[in-house]
């Protein structure tokens, strides 16, 4: 296999003429009100902000309209355990390549829980090498990563190093890289710098202004993490010194 030219999801963007309520939920938050379009890396595109900017509830609408569950999971799986959806789906213009995608996974952090208890359920394990409940949490989420997805598919994954230690986010890397190997492509909201370097990849932050592509170089979580690492005596001095004595 070769990594892909052409992206099974080429670009979301606003559908054309919609009139949209800037002040309701999701279309207050800047980036997403101010968002014209995104186009995807045809093998890993990362969403990167600050928290509420914005990222999730645009993975999770790209998400909806590719027609994955707000859960997660793959399109077999459409519970949802609360009605807590963002209308953004349905405001949202997909433009799609050929040929479709053989495969396809939502991995979300916030809700993996709940589609592990729904594996259990019915009774679908072998897929994953086991229950997803008789492992750690990340040796679940990496359960996904090397058991479950299969390649030549399309991969949505909300914050997946949350449940990752350091080593398991290298290896998370790793596996990332076989998927696009195996012919995929991967949209990744994330705040992992490790995740974040990786390098057949675009950028795309959130911020006030809309959003936008950047480095791995010029992203907070890069810059961030350089310094605190390169200086940490010297900043937690000043994170914990006491102002007001």
């Amino acid at each position: 296999m070769a990594k892909r030219t052409h992206p099974y999801l080429y670009s979301a963007a606003f559908r054309p003429g919609l009139e949209l309520d800037h002040q309701a939920y999701p279309f207050n938050i800047p980036a997403v009100r101010e968002m014209d379009c995104i186009e995807f890396h045809p093998n890993v595109t990362f969403l990167v902000g600050e928290n509420g900017a914005g990222k999730s509830t645009v993975l999770e609408a790209i998400a909806l309209a590719l027609g994955f569950g707000p859960e997660g999971g793959t399109k077999n799986v459409q519970f949802r355990t609360v009605e807590s959806v963002s209308p953004l789906s349905d405001a949202l213009r997909l433009s799609r390549g050929t040929p479709a995608p053989r495969d396809g996974y939502f991995l979300r952090a916030e809700s993996f829980f709940n589609v592990a208890s729904y594996m259990d359920e019915v009774g679908y394990t072998d897929a994953y090498g086991g229950s997803l409940h008789a492992r750690s949490h990340g040796e679940s989420f990496m359960a996904v990563l090397v058991s479950k997805l299969r390649g030549n598919g399309i991969y949505l994954f909300d914050e997946p190093e949350a449940a990752l230690s350091p080593s398991r986010q290298l290896a998370a890397l790793r596996a990332i890289h076989q998927l696009v190997e195996d012919h995929s492509q991967l949209i990744i909201a994330t705040h992992s710098p490790i995740l974040l370097s990786y390098p057949f990849a675009k950028i795309v932050l959130f911020d006030r202004s809309g959003v936008s592509e950047v480095s791995y170089q010029d992203t907070e979580h890069y810059a961030i993490t350089r310094d605190f690492l390169n200086h940490y005596p010297r900043r937690l001095e000043q994170l914990l010194s006491d102002e007001d004595a």
